[in-house]
């Protein structure tokens, strides 16, 4: 029997199930009012995205390999951001580019709930992981524990709380608080937003909450903190130096907007289907946040460590057998400035002039261009804390 559609005010649970209702089974047929050009565009788009998130996350993690340099604490987190932004695209990306390609999720219903929590997953990880970079750019930069400095220990605490924190709130679903399920458009998994069940409903709204606004709020403190503390010390210490202040910023607005673009959509598309679960929403439209969120893979290597001097020198090696250009190791002759900081620029001369408990850090004499792997007491050096 054919459904009655209506104005969106006034249609009703039964009506918009039976709108939304892909097909008798989604799991044998494809949604039946899309022509199959559209589901041929996503499938390329799918494509493209996987392709470009796994080469470049892939080169990440190998470089970090390949270069003891880049194994230092506050490259820890980002490496992890890379191998979490690598594993969504190997597991959403490629199922998704397959299904689409056939049209509807023809691999069943455990490979449905496989699927939508593996995304789900490492989605998270890759958001906490951005938070967690926050905080400790922000814990070394502003020192809120005096002495106290960013050791392997500490960032092996943090990866081990993305990971744990990020699987608490993403298995529920998988043992009954909510579920995962068939996407409008027939060809995706995720997080069962359409619910009328209020139970499913706190789970919705929590998983928002820990999931979206938390690592938000963590971002914007430590960057607002972090701008705070470079701006107080450019102005006591360099005078009139407003560069290095104008470039941290800048990067910190892109940071931002970055995932605000990259999960604002598919977070605010989360809590408007659960606010009202009978709304209609083409299908496509329905499906472009979750496969917009998947651009973040791509992106995210490019901010967080191809804009990274001492990332990009190593990869220069890497590609090419040869060192970087003299000029990517040149390093500044201010005072302060040590063989850590090779690879930084004004940032490194702000940051080796912030105190510690009031005293200034002494100089390393002994520190060269190519020593950038050295143990040197910088207090942080500009490349690992924001990429130039």
């Amino acid at each position: 029997m054919d459904t009655l559609r209506i104005a969106v005010n006034g249609v009703s649970y039964n009506e918009a199930s039976e709108i939304y209702k892909p097909h008798a089974d989604p799991f044998t047929g494809p949604i039946t009012n899309l022509a199959p050009w559209n589901f041929a565009v996503l499938a390329t788009l799918m494509f493209v995205i996987t392709s470009l998130s796994l080469f470049e996350n892939f080169t990440v993690m190998l470089a970090t390999y390949k270069f003891k340099q880049l194994r230092q604490p506050l490259n820890y987190i980002i490496v992890n951001l890379s191998l979490a932004d690598f594993l969504v695209s190997l597991t959403g990306g490629t199922i998704s580019f397959l299904t689409n390609a056939r049209g509807y999720f023809f691999l069943g219903n455990w490979a449905c709930v496989l699927e939508g929590f593996a995304v789900t997953y490492f989605g998270i990880v890759a958001m906490w992981s951005l938070a967690v970079l926050s905080f400790e750019r922000y814990f070394v930069i502003c020192r809120p524990l005096g002495n106290v400095r960013l050791r392997g220990k500490h960032a092996a605490l943090g990866l081990l709380f993305v990971w744990t924190f990020s699987f608490i709130w993403t298995i529920p679903p998988v043992f009954g608080w909510c579920s995962y399920t068939v996407s409008k458009i027939g060809t995706t998994c995720e997080p069962n937003w359409y619910s009328n069940n209020i139970w499913n409903h706190t789970y919705i709204i929590t998983f928002f909450v820990t999931c979206f606004i938390m690592p938000l709020g963590m971002i914007i403190y430590c960057y607002g903190k972090l701008l705070q503390k470079l701006r107080k010390v450019s102005h006591d210490r360099l005078g009139n130096a407003k560069k290095p202040e104008r470039q941290v910023s800048r990067m910190v607005v892109v940071m931002i907007v970055a995932y605000l673009v990259g999960w604002t959509p598919y977070a605010a598309f989360s809590i408007i289907v659960t606010a009202c679960p009978t709304i209609y929403l083409d299908p496509r439209l329905a499906a472009a946040p979750a496969f917009f969120s998947k651009t973040a893979a791509v992106y995210n290597p490019v901010i967080y460590v191809f804009m990274n001097k001492q990332f990009r020198k190593c990869l220069i090696q890497l590609f090419t057998g040869k060192p970087a250009p003299e000029n990517m190791n040149a390093t500044s002759q201010r005072p302060g400035m040590t063989g850590e900081s090779c690879t930084g620029g004004e940032m490194s001369a702000i940051a080796a002039r912030i105190p510690v408990c009031g005293n200034a850090q002494p100089k390393n004499e002994e520190s060269s261009p190519s020593e950038c792997s050295s143990g040197a007491q910088l207090p942080i050096p500009e490349n690992k804390v924001c990429p130039m």
